[in-house]
């Protein structure tokens, strides 16, 4: 068998990669663009569904105990509420409808382990498995539909402006870790959650999550004048850069946990669902926040 040329193995996978984040770009761009409501709601929903799928079906296969049928039919159940409620002119989503989440997929998941013996810790990791699919990759990832439904602040500034900020710079932020660790990576970070991670790769996520950040607000200073000042924007690129290592992290533990490399092969270089919006699962309620409680 001839030997794989690593640095030709590299190449491969930056190209693939490249390709398949022009693809994912022009799809959120024409999402975006058309300021078609269904149509932002339908793209954040595939997307919590694919991705709470994906970690059900992968959890399952490595021997994870879990309620894939209740995990989707929650998840599914609230992306549906929560679009009718959009759709129909809601600017926030009524706490009634997370207090249901979260009781019906704990209870449920409690109920439908009672059917089960008992197997030590798996009969909890069961249960745990479950409701963190449907928090993790359906609740907070649709704080999106929150930023992009529910910003206002008395502007004028369209919520989809600020979404397409978040996103940008969270995926900026990946970018620039990946680009700068590939290039000049040799400090490993946390190497027993993720080898290819590097502290030279963390500079590049908080560089490039600027870059991004800064460069929106000089282009478009009307749609995001609901920034006020460069302050806000540079403070809140800065955690979102942070937030989005995180949330890269927190989804390499689990795989690594899982010893799984792609949550799936939507996008050939980057993996499934999951694998695009682990980032935009930690930063997207960190926006929401900052601009409920300080803008």
């Amino acid at each position: 068998m001839p030997e794989i040329n690593p640095a030709s193995s590299r190449q491969h996978t930056f190209f693939q990669r490249a390709f398949s984040t022009l693809i994912l770009w022009t799809v959120v761009g024409l999402t975006c663009g058309s300021m078609q409501p269904w149509a932002h709601l339908a793209l954040i929903s595939l997307m919590a569904v694919f991705a709470t799928g994906e970690f059900l079906l992968l959890s399952h296969r490595h021997g994870v105990k879990c309620h894939p049928l209740w995990g989707m039919t929650i998840s599914i159940g609230y992306c549906a509420i929560v679009s009718w409620y959009y759709l129909n002119g809601a600017k926030d989503i009524p706490p009634v409808v997370d207090i249901g989440l979260f009781f019906l997929l704990t209870a449920g998941s409690f109920s439908l382990q009672l059917r089960r013996p008992i197997e030590g810790a798996n009969t909890v990791l069961s249960v745990t498995s479950t409701i963190l699919s449907v928090v993790w990759l359906t609740w907070m990832f649709f704080f999106t539909a929150r930023i992009d439904f529910g910003i206002s602040s008395g502007s004028a500034t369209p919520g989809a402006f600020v979404l397409l900020w978040c996103l940008g710079v969270t995926k900026f932020a990946d970018m620039g870790a990946y680009i700068t660790g590939s290039l000049i990576g040799r400090h490993k970070m946390i190497p027993h959650i993720s080898p290819a991670k590097t502290w030279e790769g963390f500079g590049g996520a908080l560089f490039f999550g600027q870059l991004a950040a800064c460069g929106l607000y000089a282009l478009l200073p009307v749609k995001l004048g609901i920034f006020h000042s460069w302050t806000h924007v540079i403070l809140l690129a800065l955690i979102i850069s942070l937030l989005a290592v995180l949330g890269d992290l927190a989804e390499s533990l689990w795989k690594r946990s899982l010893a799984a490399k792609d949550s799936g092969h939507i996008l050939p270089g980057i993996g499934g669902a999951m694998d695009l919006i682990d980032s935009i699962c930690f930063t997207a309620p960190a926006v929401y926040l900052y601009f409920t409680f300080f803008l």
